[in-house]
């Protein structure tokens, strides 16, 4: 089975790219790939990219496990008939969440950050310059409006920034929608791994009320505003930091 990936999105990778200079010649870029439908959009369309692109990058794609007993045949049998390089690292993060995480507690960033911070090892010894994640614009917006109603702060999720390692991470989706992704697994007829593998299922802890309320917000103001979206896009470009009550930044 080929796979198709739409004009659309080879486009718009194309474009991010070209705007942020996200990949570039010689790089060697750990890609997180969780096996859901964004990482997965996202490996092959790097993968086009490498045979489209007039310059030259390396990938390797990189699964962390929880040591929760997951089974990754299924993604690793695809990484092997689409001759995508990959490797399967192995943590005992779900061990340590019973011990790091209260009852009732956020699990949330705990996981997130404990993938990170994997992710970044096995980049550097894997030689890596560059680690690329899978978000889309529904989280930079979501990230935005959760930041902003929760914790009084303008922040969302930049297309490309230098960790404190050193490593620079890419966001190579970060102008698709979901939407897209997620026809691109069911156009192409991709097992994808959903909230299966969400740790939380085995934890009595709150679940992410606050992304799902942010998600059904969005959805809302869509609804009534159809150019929301690229609205967001153009305004997270078109910042006016003085006409916001920081002093540091009036010019007078």
């Amino acid at each position: 089975m080929s796979i198709k990936l739409s004009k659309k999105i080879m486009s718009k990778l194309g474009k991010t790219n070209a705007e942020f200079e996200l990949i570039e010649e010689g790089d060697k870029i750990l890609v997180g790939l969780s096996g859901g439908k964004d990482s997965l959009t996202m490996i092959h369309a790097m993968k086009e990219q490498q045979r489209r692109a007039p310059f030259k990058f390396e990938f390797l794609a990189v699964t962390v496990s929880y040591g929760m007993g997951e089974n990754f045949d299924n993604l690793i049998a695809h990484c092997k008939e689409y001759n995508i390089p990959h490797i399967v690292h192995e943590t005992q993060t779900y061990e340590l969440a019973k011990e790091k995480i209260r009852k009732n507690s956020s699990f949330c960033s705990f996981f997130s950050r404990m993938r990170r911070g994997y992710l970044y090892s096995v980049a550097l010894e894997h030689g890596c310059n560059k680690v690329a994640l899978g978000h889309h614009m529904d989280d930079a917006a979501e990230s935005f409006f959760m930041n902003f109603i929760y914790n009084g702060q303008m922040r969302s999720l930049a297309p490309k920034y230098r960790a404190e390692n050193g490593l620079v991470v890419i966001r190579p989706l970060i102008q698709m929608r979901e939407r897209q992704l997620r026809a691109f697994v069911v156009d192409n007829g991709i097992e994808a791994i959903g909230d299966e593998a969400c740790p939380a299922m085995r934890f009595d802890v709150k679940m992410p009320y606050a992304r799902a309320k942010m998600k059904d917000m969005l959805a809302k103001m869509e609804q009534d505003f159809p150019q929301l979206f690229t609205s967001l896009n153009a305004a997270f470009k078109n910042i006016s930091v003085e006409s916001f009550f920081d002093k540091e930044k009036f010019t007078l």
